[in-house]
């Protein structure tokens, strides 16, 4: 017990050393296994912003809820072997565990080989994430470079930059392209 107690509270050490944000883990939603899993090899070159298009969330709760309703969306409907994103980021400024930083997603095809996948929980057609997604997002991104899972010298695109969608919503799409190292 006091060994786990010492790694957890290491690990959060290291991440606020990373400058990394709040992450919520797959334990803490709720996750199901995996079915299988396919190593990433990192550092990526390329960050893929999504968004849900699903229902807003500004709880841990409620994000949990939604994380966990994509998860068995993906599973279930899709038969992927688990969520397809990276991470998830709530309106409430935390960060969501997918598969994580050392497995390949599937949130893009053509591309899940050679990036991070981070979805916006919610739909961001019409209106822009909050500010505490935002800065989330920009922190787990520079907690990336920072364990060498992303290089220093990534591309940001949207999902609409490599297939044909209108994720990651035309409002939260207007915001990224403002964001440092993006590329349509």
């Amino acid at each position: 017990m006091l060994l786990l107690t010492w790694v957890v509270w290491f690990s959060a050490l290291c991440a606020v050393a990373l400058g990394c944000p709040s992450i919520v883990s797959r334990s803490q939603w709720g996750a199901r296994s995996p079915k299988s899993r396919t190593s990433l090899k990192t550092p990526v070159s390329y960050v893929v912003i999504h968004h849900t298009a699903g229902n807003r969330c500004t709880s841990q709760e409620s994000c949990s809820q939604q994380v966990k309703g994509i998860q068995n969306y993906h599973m279930g409907s899709r038969g992927w072997s688990d969520i397809g994103y990276n991470f998830l980021i709530g309106e409430d400024g935390r960060v969501y565990e997918g598969r994580g930083w050392n497995t390949r997603g599937a949130h893009a095809s053509g591309w899940n080989d050679k990036s991070l996948g981070l979805a916006f929980l919610g739909n961001f057609s019409n209106g822009v994430p909050s500010a505490a997604a935002r800065f989330a997002a920009q922190s787990l991104i520079r907690c990336a470079i920072n364990r060498g899972s992303l290089s220093s010298s990534y591309t940001l695109k949207g999902h609409r930059n490599v297939g044909p969608t209108s994720c990651p919503g035309n409002a939260l799409y207007g915001v990224i392209s403002r964001w440092a190292r993006f590329q349509a």
